[in-house]
């Protein structure tokens, strides 16, 4: 907890009990009879201590809920506000709309369309082209056997619960977390202790099994938002739309939950490709789609989104990054599991003393890391305001090495939009065993190398005439064994000629006797070492980073008369959905037509752009396109040369009309700054630049 929002509630609390313990002594006063002017001066010592418990009130409020005290708009009344101008500028606006929508469904307007079009092509020049990565494309509808080897027919599912008198399904940790806030957010009585309980709880959310889940609703009292009937017991609902591929209904299949199993299954083919050389990374861009039990939040919980995935295939021996030097020394805000099980904050850290201390498990993981950090700032998001927090131990699979999220802070808290995994080899060994082809990857030797290796050779024979017709899956179990197993095996059934034997698919122990399998260990010569690959994987929540990009860019500044505020979008030129607008200052022909020549050399340098030559005002004009984060305006006032105004700073600059165009374009495409044009042009000074 914030030492300064955990020292407010405690020195409300004291305050709370000084304000009763005076009350109590005025009261007492009066019981007694005292004199007028004792009684008076009780009552105004008790008046003082009141003032100071409500201003300590709104020194809480302030901390607790992102207010400063200095008019800053809270975090609702923000959100509203840059939510209204989305929706009213076309950014987004719920799917379906004169049918009263759908949860969960939205449609991007042209400016968004823009904007998530500009995300995802530097996305493919940061990632893709830098890293000379494979870009595959493949089908959202995938065979339920595929979904069944990965394992998410079994266990892709979110806890679920129900109000028992109305059957409405609310997700159960979203109904936990939405306690927890409005109690740190809106409670001021709540105790520093209670507080810091409930924080726990929020940073341990995803640790929690269905049992505590349960429990914890139960303790708080939590029960049905819209109904206040009692709830059931969690339980867990898979989250995959289920379709049918063909007429005949025969053929299973789901709606992708994520793009990756695409690139797994293409694994051989895609290293054939590459050579047959490792590290390789396949990378692929599309639409995903999850049956969300309460979408909310607008673009952060949907049921259809664009998905960016990395796979990043490495040998599980040599973790390292030839280009890892390149983000070693960045420093940002990082969140390691210990900080928080033990109620810390996220810290800056640099990034190669993170991985040279184990925090980070390998140079690869840690260098997509400093990678997606990149990406992210140089979209426009706030430095102060990522974070990368670790998977708590529970919170990993089994088989992961390691994970982060990337984080980043929003009106509606801390939201994950990157996750960056090390999934170990789980997912090629999953597909390898279902499908039956090996997906692996081979180290050749220079000079071959004489190798010990295990063999363990079933009798079928005698497992035959034993087990009949489980001999199979007898078989499948004693070639799985791994070394310890087989030699404690060994061992045993030299001594007593007999052993109890665990049989997983029959779910049994069955006897296994010295005359049914042979163990031994012998030497042989190897010219190549196989293996399975380990798999870095860098997952995107496109919806999810465009929606804290508009958060991250969205302000209001007051109007040049002071008597409206006007809202304004500081997106980056890099993302902005138009670059330019081209605007003549008055309506004449001649004004008109050197905007059509302008506008035309925009084009023509590939640069977004809208012309305006209605006859509104100039000024309103600028306000419009600052609401859409057009980061330039070239203004016609003249027919030999033109300003060019700058969205933020509102400065202007004048150049030559056959220029405009290139010094747009220097700026937009990142190898000029303002402040490098604003230092070697004639600057243009206008009221209407302020309006």
């Amino acid at each position: 907890m914030a030492a300064s929002e955990e020292s407010l509630r405690k020195a409300l609390a004291e305050q709370q009990s000084a304000v009763e313990a005076q009350g109590n002594a005025v009261r007492a006063l009066k019981a007694a009879k005292a004199s007028k002017p004792e009684i008076e001066a009780a009552i105004e010592a008790l008046n003082i201590l009141k003032l100071e418990k409500s201003s300590i009130e709104k020194q809480l409020q302030a901390a607790v809920s992102g207010n400063d005290g200095d008019g800053v708009l809270s975090r609702e009344a923000f959100r509203q506000a840059a939510v209204n101008t989305l929706e009213r500028r076309l950014f987004y606006i719920p799917s379906f709309k004169i049918y009263r929508g759908v949860a969960g469904l939205y449609d991007y307007g042209p400016p968004g369309c823009a904007v998530k079009s500009n995300v995802l092509a530097f996305w493919r020049q940061h990632f893709v082209l830098e890293e000379n990565m494979l870009e595959v494309d493949c089908p959202c509808v995938t065979p339920e056997v595929v979904l069944k080897a990965s394992g998410h027919v079994d266990k892709f599912t979110d806890l679920m619960v129900k109000d028992e008198k109305t059957g409405t399904c609310y997700r159960a940790d979203h109904l936990l977390k939405d306690f927890c806030n409005e109690k740190l957010q809106k409670d001021l009585s709540v105790s520093a202790e209670k507080a810091a309980e409930l924080k726990h709880v929020l940073a341990t959310l995803d640790d929690l099994s269905a049992e505590e889940l349960g429990a914890k609703i139960k303790e708080y009292g939590i029960t049905a938002p819209d109904t206040k009937n009692p709830l059931s017991d969690p339980y867990p609902f898979n989250l995959m739309f289920q379709t049918s591929i063909g007429p005949s209904g025969l053929s299973p299949g789901y709606m992708r939950p994520e793009t990756a199993q695409g690139i797994f299954v293409n694994f051989k083919d895609l290293y054939y490709y590459n050579g047959n050389k490792l590290p390789f990374a396949a990378a692929q861009i599309g639409q995903a789609f999850r049956n969300e039990i309460s979408p909310r939040q607008g673009l952060l919980r949907v049921r259809e989104f664009t998905l960016a995935e990395i796979e990043h295939f490495v040998d599980p021996e040599d973790k390292s990054h030839p280009k890892y030097s390149e983000v070693v020394d960045l420093e940002f805000l990082m969140f390691p599991r210990e900080e928080q099980m033990s109620g810390q904050s996220a810290k800056k850290i640099r990034l190669g003393d993170a991985v040279s201390k184990g925090i980070v498990n390998n140079e690869t993981l840690g260098y997509f890391i400093g990678r997606v950090y990149l990406f992210l700032t140089r979209l426009g998001i706030d430095k102060d305001r990522l974070r990368f927090r670790q998977h708590l131990a529970n919170e990993m699979a089994h088989y992961a090495a390691d994970c982060w999220d990337a984080e980043i802070e929003c009106s509606y808290g801390w939201i994950e939009c990157v996750g960056i995994a090390d999934r170990s080899a789980y997912d090629l060994r999953a597909h390898s065993e279902k499908s039956g082809v090996p997906l692996v990857a081979a180290e050749k030797f220079s000079e071959p190398r004489e190798v010990e290796k295990l063999v363990i050779a079933p009798v079928k024979k005698e497992l035959g005439l034993e087990f009949k017709g489980n001999q199979k899956n007898v078989i499948e179990a004693l070639e799985a064994m791994n070394e310890k197993e087989a030699l404690e095996m060994k061992a045993a059934l030299e001594s007593e000629g007999e052993v109890e034997f665990y049989v997983c698919t029959l779910g049994k122990n069955v006897p296994i006797k010295k005359n049914m399998v042979s163990i031994s260990k012998e030497k042989k010569k190897e010219h190549q070492r196989v293996f399975t690959p380990s798999v870095i994987e860098p997952s995107f929540g496109i919806g999810r980073i465009i929606y804290c990009l508009f958060e991250h860019s969205f302000y209001s500044r007051p109007s040049k008369a002071g008597d409206e505020q006007l809202n304004v979008f500081r997106f980056p030129p890099l993302v902005a959905p138009i670059k330019c607008t081209v605007f003549p200052l008055v309506q004449n022909q001649q004004y008109e037509d050197v905007a059509k020549a302008i506008s035309k050399s925009l084009t023509a340098a590939g640069i977004s752009h809208k012309i305006d030559i209605t006859g509104t005002s100039i000024g309103k004009r600028y306000a419009r396109t600052d609401e859409l984060g057009v980061p330039f305006a070239i203004t016609v006032d003249s027919t030999k040369d033109v300003t060019i105004r700058e969205r933020d700073s509102k400065l202007q600059i004048r150049v030559g009309v056959e220029e405009a165009a290139a010094v747009v374009k220097s700026v937009t495409d990142g190898r000029r700054t303002w402040e490098d044009v604003w230092a070697n042009f004639p600057h243009h000074t206008s009221g209407s630049a302020d309006d």
